[in-house]
């Protein structure tokens, strides 16, 4: 569950899933991922986009290797309210709120205002009742994802319409617009990890500010001139 909600994060259901089974193969226990080392992870990770979230996987395994899953998963590497809460309530069906972009808009468009982590968490709960844990997350998902989509909802068809105060858009609504990927630091980068994932690459031929952020990110090592993923 670690592993598919890591991959998750800002990335296509349908990408994920033309790599998942086969990272799983990889990598089957926290043990495996751990002995097999960052660099490992990382080129089992491909093209998913976003590397830091190998790394910050592997260190997860790491740290499960040697103590064992904490009691509060916020304290693995990575790992933030929302991952936590939704493994909980996946896992073991545990009754705890885990918001996402797609709940937070459903949420913040039946109160009709922003809100806030703790506000939107206390919402889902008021909102998904009188369902709970992983049927309350899953179902708001779903609403997010097929219904009260960021353009065009399809407010008609929505179960929480007779309780929604917007009826569709916020008219404080913000959408965040990701940069275009052509001609982005993020493409150069991409290119850089590309390359290094073929095998250990002489420095001076590769993008020297991407690999030097690269390097800074845990994400690739240089030693004696030459470039290789940690």
């Amino acid at each position: 569950m670690l592993v598919s909600e890591t991959m998750l994060h800002q990335t296509q259901v349908a990408r994920v899933a033309a790599v998942y089974d086969v990272f799983l193969e990889q990598f089957p226990t926290p043990r495996a991922m751990a002995t097999a080392g960052p660099g490992a992870v990382i080129a089992a990770w491909g093209r998913l986009g976003y590397p830091r979230r190998a790394r910050r996987l592997w260190e997860a395994a790491v740290v499960i290797d040697a103590s064992g899953w904490p009691e509060d998963l916020t304290e693995l590497p990575g790992v933030g309210r929302y991952t936590a809460g939704a493994i909980a309530a996946q896992a073991d069906d545990a009754d705890a709120p885990a918001v996402d972009v797609n709940v937070q808009r459903v949420l913040e468009r039946v109160r009709g205002t922003r809100l806030t982590d703790r506000e939107a968490e206390q919402a889902m709960v008021d909102v998904g009742r009188p369902l709970q844990g992983r049927d309350r997350l899953l179902a708001l998902m779903d609403v997010g994802a097929l219904l009260c989509r960021p353009r065009s909802p399809n407010c008609a068809a929505c179960p929480l319409r007779r309780r929604c105060r917007t009826r569709g858009e916020r008219a404080d609504e913000r959408r965040s617009r990701q940069p275009p990927f052509d001609g982005s630091f993020r493409q150069r980068r991409g290119r850089v990890m590309a390359r290094l994932r073929d095998g250990p690459t002489r420095a001076g031929e590769l993008d020297a500010a991407a690999l030097a952020s690269l390097v800074d990110d845990g994400l690739a090592i240089v030693e004696h001139g030459r470039a290789r993923l940690p």
